[in-house]
C-alpha cells in the first residue's frame, strides 16, 4: 500500500470515527436533550452539584460542547450564576474522560452487535426515542469499528520511515505537538475524537509515550476553541464568559503541565504500561487535576471573568437580554409590572420584525434569511425567560387585584408571543428552508396569499400591542373580530388553493403541502395574537378573568373557541 492510498484510507477511518461520536451525541440529545437540559437548569444552584451534573450530561452527551451551550444559554439569561456554570464546564471536561476510558480497552468485537442493534432499534422501534437510542449504539458501533481499523492500518504504516520522522518532530518540539492537536481538535469538535485517535496511534508505536502527553494537552486546548470563536459574534458579554474561562482554565493547565512531561509520563506507565491506555489515562489524570484548585478558585474565577468582560451599555446589548428589569422595582409591585410590560414590547418588536421577514424568506433563495430570522427567536425566547424570572421575584406586600389581573396579563402576552417565535422559528422557517433545499416556488396567486396574511398578521399584532398597552375595550373587540375575519381568508386561500391544483397548476403541485402547511401556522399565530384582547373584555364586562393557561398556548385555542 503507498504512502497516499494509507493516508487517504486513514483519513476515511477517523471521518467514520468523527461520525460515531456525532452519532451518540445527537442521538442522546435527540432522545434524553428536554429532558437533560431540565436536569441541567435545576442543579446549577450550587457549585458541587453543578460540577457532577456538567459530569453526568457530558459523560451521556459525549459532547462537552453541546453542555457548555446549554450551560452558557442560562448564564446568559441570568438563571444562574457564573460560578456554577464554571462548575458545570470543570465537571463536563472531566465527563469527556469517561466514554474514552471505556473505549480505550479492546472491546471492537462488540462492535457489530452494537450496530446490529442499533439498526434494528433505528428501522423498527414503534417510538421515536427508541429510534434515538438506535442511532446511539450505531454510533457507538461505528467508533469501535473506526478504532480497530485504525489500528489495523497504523501498525504497518508505522515502521515508514516518514510517518515515524513527522511524529518524531512532535516528541522533540512538545509545542508542535500541542498546536497539532489543537487544530485537530477544533476542526473537528470533539477532543473525545482526537484523544481516540492519539490513543490508536500510540498502540501502533508510532507516537512516543511523551507525544502522548503534549498531544492530549492540545486536544483538550483545541476542544475549548469552538465555543469561544461561536461567542465572539454575539453582543452578550454574559454569553462569552463560560467559554472564555473554560478555554482560560484549560491554558493554565497545559502551560503547567507542558515543563512536566517527562514525570507525568514516568507516573502514569508505572500504574499502567500499555502505551494505548497512557492516552486515556493522561486525558483523565488532566481533567481532574486540574478540576480540584479550579474548582476551590471558581468565585474568583467568575468575578476575574466579569472584570474581564463587563456588560456593555445598554444600548450595545443583544436583543435577548433585558434592558427594564430593575431589580430595585420588585418591591412595589405596580412599578415592576411596568417595568416587565415594557420587556415585553421588546419582545412584541422582535416578533413584529421576524413577522416582516417571513414573505422574504419564502420568496428568496436565500438560506442565510431564513438563519436570520431564525437567531431572531433566541432573543425571543431570552427576553420570555427572563421575564417570567423576574415576575415571580415581584413582591406580594401591596399585590392589589389591578396588579393580579396585569400580573397575568403581562406574563399571558410573553408566553403568547414566545409561542408565535417558536411557530415562526420552528415550523414557517423550516418550511422556508425546505423550499430553498428543494428549489420549489409558489405560483403568482399563491405568493400573494401568503403576502397578505402575513400582512394582516402585521397589523392584527399592532393592534394587539395597542390593546396590551391601555386596555380599551373597543380595540380588544376589534381585536377578537380579527379572528373570524383570518379565519375566512385562511378558508378562501384553502379554496383557491385547491381549485389551482385542480386545474393542473405545477407550481400549486409541488408546492401545495408547504402551502397548506403555511396557512395553518398563520393562523395558529394569529389565534395567541388576538388572545390578548379577551383580558380587556373581561375587565371592561366585569366578567371572570382568564386564567394564563387558558389564554396561552394550545388551550387558548380551544377556551377562546368555546367562549367566542
Amino acid at each position: 500500500m503507498t504512502g497516499a492510498l494509507i493516508l487517504l484510507t486513514l483519513a476515511g477511518y477517523v471521518a467514520l470515527l468523527l461520525w460515531g461520536v456525532h452519532m451518540v451525541s445527537t442521538g442522546v440529545m435527540r432522545a434524553f436533550g428536554s429532558d437533560l437540559r431540565r436536569v441541567l437548569g435545576r442543579s446549577l444552584r450550587y457549585r458541587l452539584n453543578a460540577f457532577l451534573v456538567g459530569l453526568g450530561v457530558t459523560a451521556a452527551l459525549q459532547s462537552s460542547t453541546a453542555t457548555g451551550l446549554m450551560a452558557t444559554s442560562f448564564v446568559a439569561s441570568g438563571v444562574i450564576g457564573l460560578a456554577p456554570a464554571l462548575g458545570v464546564m470543570l465537571g463536563a471536561n472531566v465527563g469527556t474522560t469517561l466514554i474514552v476510558q471505556v473505549l480505550s480497552f479492546k472491546i471492537a468485537l462488540v462492535a457489530p452487535i452494537l450496530i446490529l442493534v442499533g439498526v434494528i432499534a433505528f428501522k423498527h422501534g414503534g417510538r421515536t426515542r427508541t429510534r434515538d437510542l438506535g442511532r446511539v449504539w450505531i454510533g457507538f458501533g461505528l467508533i469501535l469499528l473506526a478504532l480497530h481499523l485504525l489500528v489495523v492500518t497504523i501498525e504497518p504504516a508505522a515502521q515508514v520511515p516518514a510517518l515515524r520522522a513527522v511524529f518524531g518532530v512532535v516528541a522533540s518540539a512538545p509545542v508542535v505537538g500541542v498546536l497539532i492537536a489543537a487544530v485537530l481538535a477544533w476542526a473537528a469538535h470533539s477532543s473525545v475524537a482526537v484523544v481516540l485517535l492519539i490513543m490508536s496511534l500510540a498502540g501502533a508505536g508510532v507516537v512516543s509515550p511523551t507525544a502522548v502527553v503534549t498531544l492530549v494537552l492540545g486536544a483538550n486546548l483545541g476542544s475549548a476553541i469552538n465555543p469561544v470563536l461561536e461567542g465572539a459574534g454575539s453582543g452578550s458579554p454574559a454569553a462569552r464568559r463560560l467559554p472564555v474561562g473554560n478555554l482560560l482554565t484549560r491554558v493554565v493547565g497545559a502551560v503547567i503541565a507542558l515543563p512536566l512531561v517527562t514525570p507525568i509520563v514516568e507516573l502514569l506507565l508505572r500504574l499502567e504500561a500499555d502505551p494505548a491506555r497512557l492516552a486515556a489515562n493522561v486525558h483523565t489524570a488532566f481533567n481532574l487535576v486540574l478540576a480540584i484548585p479550579f474548582f476551590i478558585a471558581l468565585p474568583a474565577a467568575a468575578t476575574l471573568l466579569e472584570w474581564l468582560l463587563p456588560d456593555r451599555p445598554e444600548n450595545l446589548q443583544d436583543p435577548g437580554a433585558p434592558l427594564h428589569l430593575d431589580d430595585g422595582a420588585l418591591s412595589d409591585p405596580h412599578l415592576a409590572l411596568a417595568n416587565a410590560a415594557r420587556e415585553t414590547l421588546r419582545m412584541a418588536d422582535i416578533v413584529e420584525g421576524m413577522l416582516r421577514g417571513v414573505v422574504d424568506a419564502f420568496q428568496a433563495d436565500d438560506r442565510r434569511r431564513v438563519a436570520e430570522i431564525s437567531r431572531m427567536d433566541d432573543g425571543v425566547d431570552g427576553l420570555h425567560r427572563a421575564i417570567k424570572l423576574y415576575l415571580t421575584r415581584i413582591s406580594r406586600d401591596g399585590f392589589d387585584d389591578e396588579a393580579g389581573r396585569r400580573y397575568s396579563d403581562v406574563l399571558s402576552f410573553a408566553i403568547n408571543l414566545e409561542h408565535i417565535g417558536d411557530i415562526i422559528d420552528k415550523n414557517l422557517m423550516e418550511l422556508a428552508a425546505k423550499r430553498v433545499r428543494f428549489r420549489l416556488a409558489f405560483s403568482a396567486e399563491g405568493t400573494e396569499e401568503i403576502r397578505a396574511m402575513c400582512e394582516r398578521l402585521l397589523a392584527n399584532l399592532k393592534l394587539a400591542v395597542a390593546v396590551f398597552m391601555t386596555g380599551d375595550a373597543r380595540a380588544a373587540a376589534r381585536l377578537i373580530a380579527e379572528k373570524e375575519v383570518f379565519r375566512e381568508l385562511e378558508r378562501h386561500a384553502t379554496e383557491t388553493h385547491f381549485l389551482r391544483l385542480r386545474e393542473g397548476r405545477l407550481e400549486s403541485i409541488e408546492t401545495s403541502s408547504l402551502h397548506l402547511d403555511i396557512l395553518r401556522d398563520t393562523r395558529r399565530i394569529n389565534s395567541h395574537i388576538t388572545a390578548v384582547g379577551y383580558p380587556a373584555l373581561d375587565a371592561a364586562n366585569g366578567a371572570r378573568p382568564m386564567s394564563v393557561q387558558e389564554r396561552s398556548s394550545g388551550w387558548a385555542e380551544a377556551a377562546l373557541d368555546g367562549g367566542g
